[in-house]
């Protein structure tokens, strides 16, 4: 073969390497699979924009997201190594804990405050939580708030005797509130904005009472993650949480742009109604305890009294777990030990 014949199929064999070596570096990235404890929404707004914005891929990974129903459904996604990491309530993990020893750890905060409250109309003789007595109250049958409401309801010298609790489908609670079908809802104070804008549009003013206002002061939601991915994948781990803290700092400083993310994303929800929700949920991420212990700490007060509560609500025994078995803080800066 002459020589002439020969460099153009050396320089074309030259690029056809180079073009695989950039394809190898393509698909190098790693996969991690993140488990969502509910359906998509303003609340769950971080990890979309770890995605959407490239903070995931800056770091390398390349991740998918899985829908969950619930927090037990997503540790048991996890623990089984369905789901490498996800969030999930941080007091469920807990009961998990104690009651099968699932390896599942959590690595950082992302509520760092209950999100549960009672929510009634403006002229409902509600004007503190006390003030529930005599009145009906709906619930969902599956919301966690169920566990705590015995506890906070003592906190103000109260039982579920004081009041005539009933249960109906979760999109049925505004309804009943609007007309007058319950005189006091259970929701979570990430649907503010939803039931603001209900109350709005039956010409009504909405009044909330966070159950954290009457002493219930836990941690919540969690980032959590399978303890083997920790162990064998720790430098992926690591990776993830820090680009999944730096988009929680991002949907702080941004709500507008962190709502567009998950809209991108998950085109069945506007904008508009994501950013309602996501700035009730910032309450419970940024707030006077970031200000006193950090983003996404677990101070270890605080984690012992989650634990308290959890065991009380659950009816376990609190010498059984020690909750800081619970938590792995070696993945966020700053964490207190």
């Amino acid at each position: 073969m002459a020589r002439n014949d020969l460099l153009p199929r050396l320089i074309g064999g030259l690029f056809a390497g180079c073009a695989l070596l950039a394809a190898g570096s393509a698909s190098a990235a790693d996969k991690v699979a993140y488990q969502l404890d509910w359906l998509p929404g303003g609340d769950k707004a971080p990890i979309y924009v770890c995605v959407d914005k490239g903070f995931c891929a800056d770091a390398g990974l390349d991740v998918s997201i899985v829908p969950g129903r619930g927090s037990s459904e997503a540790i048991t996604k996890i623990a089984t190594g369905a789901s490498d990491i996800g969030s999930a309530d941080i007091g469920a993990l807990m009961a998990a804990r104690v009651n099968e020893s699932v390896p599942v750890i959590a690595v950082m905060s992302i509520f760092n405050k209950g999100p549960h409250a009672f929510y009634t109309l403006e002229g409902s003789g509600v004007e503190t939580i006390t003030d529930v007595k005599g009145k009906t109250v709906a619930t969902s049958p599956f919301t966690s708030s169920n566990v705590f409401l015995p506890l906070v309801l003592k906190d103000v010298g109260l039982t579920e005797d004081d009041i005539t609790l009933t249960k109906a489908d979760p999109g049925a609670l505004g309804p009943m509130l609007m007309t007058g079908a319950s005189d006091v809802i259970i929701a979570w104070m990430t649907d503010v904005s939803r039931y603001t804008g209900q109350a709005k549009n039956a010409g009504k003013t909405i009044k909330v009472f966070p159950w954290s206002a009457a002493g219930l002061e836990l941690y919540s939601a969690s980032l959590i993650a399978n303890e083997g991915f920790l162990k064998d994948r720790p430098d992926v781990a690591r990776r993830f949480i820090a680009a999944f803290r730096k988009s929680v700092e991002f949907c702080i400083a941004n709500p507008q742009e962190a709502a567009e993310s998950v809209s991108h994303i998950v085109p069945e929800l506007t904008a508009e109604n994501v950013l309602g929700s996501l700035k009730d949920t910032l309450v419970l991420v940024d707030n006077d305890v970031t200000e006193k212990d950090g983003l996404g700490v677990f101070e270890p007060k605080r984690l012992a009294a989650t634990w308290e509560r959890v065991s009380a609500a659950q009816q376990l025994d609190k010498d059984v777990l020690d909750p800081e078995t619970v938590v792995d803080r070696a993945f966020v800066p700053g964490a207190t030990q």
